[in-house]
């Protein structure tokens, strides 16, 4: 009997642990991860596996990257998707709605151009069009990032967040093992044109989602401010001049541009290591359909609890540490060769970091955005991030090149470090954790506390 009951008290202390995570805005953050995180994939990863199979070498493939350069500059047009309404659809549907719907519907449309572009034959229109999927990607980041912080309660965003990455690592896992089974010869064999096309559709899931949840705290929020005669000061001067009045917002931004940097450099050049190791797309397919599936799934779920046990500081700095032994797992890799073992150990010891990684750095970002300027200040915040992952992780081809790839893979373990050494610095001077999200704060205290 005791036993009995023990297993009852273990049941329910289970389901009231998953409860927060299948509450309705929850869910809904799923949902808006989905669509958010597909692009990006196609534009690094995939774009790379698709260039390598079609003869471009592996320099060019890093410097490609720099087409993701509309994801550092969001930040510019981010106060306009603060305040600026859209003619009709701002009044159906609310700003933050009327912004995701229009851009989404462009998104589609661009993407399945960016499939039909053919880069081994017309590789300027193919550029033109990952530039174009790039612009409209970034924008609809700056909706869905403000829309995620706006309808999640302070009690829910832990969760949110969690189930929002677990959205975007299935959207990674669509645009990254789907559309290259969906593309080779070895899986559906439809093409890239489809392959990329079909992949558009996972814009819906957000649409769906977002007609659920409603419209974001932020039109509420601008509506008891009244910013008739005001709007410049609002909308373009307000979000960056309240961030930069916070102690250690330099330190804070200087933190953000390096932290995931040995990360990004190695996402840069893993599917074009893949290829070149000879593994083939069948094989590449199996392991992430199966291993980096159920990875992404543990990471992610056990991102919160994660947090709930260090608190932020902790960790970040225990989750950077982890992503930053992962790539000794891709070096072991490259030191074997074509070993179906080692890269499946890789791929799942990524995903699991990964996974719990970037839902701990999604978190703490979406802590120092005020629901006042939710969009400019979170793409201000992730536009840093980008910039590290795009023009700083750019030459990741050429050192890949010079070095061979195990030296490469452990370079990019060096090249984490400094990421963690400002951390420390930031945690002795008090500056890791800034939750502001409530409108009207102008700076945190000036003790902020070392743990959420």
């Amino acid at each position: 009997m005791v036993e009995v009951a023990g297993e009852r008290n273990g049941g329910r202390r289970r389901v009231a642990a998953m409860a927060p995570y299948v509450r309705p805005k929850p869910l809904v953050a799923f949902l808006l991860g989905i669509a958010s995180g597909f692009p990006l994939t196609l534009l690094l990863g995939t774009m790379g596996f698709w260039l390598a199979k079609v003869g471009i070498d592996k320099k060019t493939i890093g410097f490609a990257i720099g087409l993701t350069t509309p994801y550092t500059l969001k930040f510019l047009w981010a106060p306009l998707i603060d305040r600026l309404r859209l003619p009709v659809l701002t009044r159906l549907v609310g700003q933050r709605r009327a912004w995701l719907f229009f851009v989404q519907a462009l998104l589609f449309v661009s993407v399945w151009m960016l499939g039909a572009s053919q880069p081994e034959l017309h590789l300027g229109l193919f550029a033109f069009w990952a530039i174009v999927t790039a612009f409209l990607s970034a924008t609809q980041d700056i909706v869905i990032d403000a829309y995620r912080i706006e309808i999640l309660s302070d009690e829910e965003l832990p969760f949110g967040t969690a189930n929002n990455q677990f959205g975007y690592r299935i959207g990674n896992l669509i645009a990254g093992v789907g559309t290259i089974a969906i593309a080779s010869p070895e899986g559906w064999g439809l093409g890239w044109a489809l392959g990329y096309g079909l992949t558009a559709f996972c814009v819906v899931p957000a649409m769906l989602g977002a007609l659920y949840a409603g419209p974001g705290r932020h039109d509420a929020t601008v509506a008891r401010e009244g910013s008739h005669g005001q709007w410049l000061r609002d909308t373009v001067v307000g979000p960056f001049r309240e961030f930069l009045r916070r102690r250690g917002a330099v330190l804070i931004l200087l933190f953000v541009l390096i932290y995931k940097l040995g990360d990004a450099m190695g996402q840069a050049m893993l599917n074009p290591m893949i290829v070149e190791l000879g593994f083939s797309d069948t094989e590449f397919i199996a392991i992430n359909k199966v291993v980096g599936f159920w990875g992404l799934i543990v990471g992610t779920a056990l991102a919160a609890p994660f947090m709930a046990w260090l608190g932020m500081g902790r960790a970040l700095i225990a989750s950077g540490v982890l992503m930053m032994l992962s790539n000794l797992t891709f070096a072991i890799l490259a030191m074997h060769g074509h070993s179906v073992t080692w890269l499946t150990i890789a791929v799942a010891t990524e995903q699991v970091t990964s996974g719990i990684g970037l839902t701990v750095f999604v978190t703490y970002l979406s802590g120092l955005s005020n629901l006042a300027y939710t969009a400019t200040q979170f793409a201000l915040l992730s536009s840093f991030a980008a910039v590290g992952r795009t023009w700083l992780a750019a030459p990741a081809g050429i050192a890949a090149d010079a070095l061979g790839w195990v030296g490469f893979w452990l370079l990019t373990m060096v090249v984490a470090l400094p990421g963690l050494l400002l951390l420390g610095l930031l945690w002795r001077r008090g500056f890791v954790v800034q939750n502001v999200r409530q409108p009207g704060t102008e700076k945190v205290p000036d003790e902020a506390p070392a743990a959420a």
